[in-house]
């Protein structure tokens, strides 16, 4: 029974796939375009998509070329190719801005290059790029269903920027290299005035100033203590119970400790 049923079913996939190719091959765009349809309303967007590709060149200036170049979109999307559905949902929008499906293409084409913006890490092109795009989408669309996930978008994006610029600044002063980790996290907390690694930014920043002027020789000592303590006072007071405080305090003594000496 359990061979018959595998039987049944290979049947049923070989005739599906075997009614598949001759509507490929056929040169009834009008039959591609009602077999499309029907694959995009059953989720299988891949085969629908190769019919689609087939028949949009047709269609071009015809009234089904709307809800073709929609479906053909969405396809792209459905199976996270990213790249090509950014680019073919703008082409939507441009081609059809008052179309009642020109808010969603926008978004997603805006959330396609979002999709698209990697790590971190990585290069961050791609990323300002997505930042521009769907800020365009928030300033084109103010009052859209969309803008609640739009911002959400764009905070994600905003903070790979600014973990990418504060990992730089850190690196430096891992390497020792202090006056470039003080002039990188100046420039950080001068870009990202309302950053989430602010804290942390304005603790590393005392941390290099402080190891910067323990390591000076003695005549560039007093100016530098006190830019050190300066730059403690900030963080004290922006966090007075930063969960840095400990390293902090241990770091102002030192600083205080050698400051006195100093003076003897």
């Amino acid at each position: 029974m359990k061979k018959l049923v595998y039987i049944l079913l290979a049947l049923l996939v070989f005739n599906s796939c075997s009614d598949f190719q001759k509507v490929m091959k056929s040169e009834d765009i009008g039959l591609k375009f009602k077999t499309g349809e029907e694959l995009f309303d059953a989720g299988k967007y891949s085969k629908a998509n190769r019919l689609f590709e087939q028949i949009v060149p047709k269609y071009r200036g015809k009234p089904q070329a709307e809800k073709l170049m929609y479906m053909h979109s969405m396809c792209f999307y459905k199976q996270e190719q990213y790249y090509l559905s950014g680019y073919r949902f703008e082409q939507f929008v441009s081609s059809y801005p008052k179309s009642e499906k020109a808010e969603e293409a926008a978004f997603l084409s805006a959330k396609s290059y979002y999709e698209e913006s990697p790590i971190y890490s990585k290069d961050i092109e791609q990323t300002v790029k997505a930042i521009e795009k769907v800020q365009l989408f928030i300033n084109s669309y103010p009052d859209s269903e969309y803008l609640p996930e739009a911002n959400e978008l764009v905070k994600e994006l905003d903070f790979k920027l600014e973990k990418k610029a504060f990992e730089i600044a850190k690196q430096y002063n891992h390497i020792f290299d202090y006056k470039a980790s003080i002039k990188s996290f100046n420039n950080f907390l001068l870009d990202f005035p309302g950053a989430t690694l602010r804290e942390d930014a304005l603790y590393y920043k005392f941390n290099s100033e402080y190891n910067l002027a323990i390591l000076s020789i003695a005549s560039l000592q007093p100016e530098r203590i006190q830019i050190a303590l300066a730059d403690y006072n900030a963080l004290i007071k922006a966090y007075p119970n930063t969960k840095y405080l400990d390293e902090a305090n241990s770091l102002k003594e030192e600083l205080e400790k050698v400051k006195q000496e100093s003076k003897s």
